[in-house]
């Protein structure tokens, strides 16, 4: 049986990546099916909107096991999935740009690449910023109401 390491961010990273690469793969699966139902420019449209959403739910409930959600949680996670869009399209871009026909293990090499670090980013930023309130207000304060009760 394979036990998670016992530091909490490298726990909720291993969440992390087994749930937003579970997505993942049911996105690509989607993409297959939606194949000639509708334009491909659609259908990737369509699943990009559900798999962010449902990763969002995913990771906020399994990644960091936290309660928060709402539009806030929602449009947060959709700015980080933008910026990695940004992020691994503008890697492409300098690729083509310093090698005009690259090859396709070049080509995925990079994608890849960007899409690792731009994970780790979003990673980062989902656990600091987005799903962050819910951590602070979980802890048990220094002096809890039991320990007064006794020190009296």
């Amino acid at each position: 049986m394979i036990q998670l390491p016992s530091r909490p961010a490298v726990a909720a990273f291993a969440r992390f990546v087994v749930c937003g690469g579970g997505v993942g793969l049911a996105s690509s699966g989607a993409l297959v099916l939606l194949d000639g139902a509708m334009p491909m420019m659609v259908a990737n449209a369509l699943i990009t909107v559900v798999s962010t959403l449902l990763a969002t739910e995913l990771h906020g409930r399994v990644s960091f096991r936290s309660e928060c959600g709402g539009l806030r949680v929602h449009l947060q996670s959709a700015l980080t999935v933008a910026v990695s869009y940004a992020f691994t399209t503008a890697a492409l871009l300098v690729l083509h740009a310093m090698q005009t026909n690259p090859s396709v293990v070049t080509e995925q090499a990079v994608y890849l690449c960007a899409s690792a670090l731009a994970g780790i980013g979003r990673f980062a930023v989902l656990r600091a910023v987005v799903f962050a309130d819910d951590r602070r207000t979980r802890r048990t304060p220094a002096l809890a109401r039991t320990s007064v009760t006794m020190a009296a």
